[in-house]
């Protein structure tokens, strides 16, 4: 028997979590856990699942999944173009201070952990 070339398989990325980001997704209700993951490796697989959007001001590849779930909005941010992984870099649940835009204290703390971890791995 021979075997069959393998370039037929999508090659899945190594999703890495920052430790603070992965701590406050364990925190969300399992099933929106569930639906984030399945947006997470559709993304890891190369694709973008239809609740990720680029999040703006933070560069190229850094997206945001947003969920709705049980009338609280649950957010998912991860950067796909530092290292060979993709990296969960925040995770929260919006509490609408300010309407639909997400709050400046979480832009600047995803800028910070986007910082970071670009120095750790260079």
């Amino acid at each position: 028997m021979s075997r069959q070339s393998d370039s037929w398989m999508r090659s899945t990325r190594p999703i890495s979590w920052i430790k603070a980001a992965r701590k406050e997704f364990e925190e969300f209700p399992a099933q929106a856990q569930s639906v984030c993951l399945t947006a997470l490796t559709m993304a890891a697989e190369g694709g973008k699942a239809d609740i990720a959007k680029p999040m703006q001001g933070l560069g190229s590849g850094v997206f945001e999944v947003a969920l709705q779930h049980r009338g609280n909005a649950y957010r998912v941010v991860y950067a796909v173009q530092i290292g060979g992984d993709l990296w969960v870099v925040h995770a929260f649940q919006k509490k609408s201070t300010s309407g639909i835009k997400t709050a400046k204290s979480d832009i600047d703390l995803v800028r910070d952990r986007l910082r970071k971890l670009k120095e750790m791995l260079t």
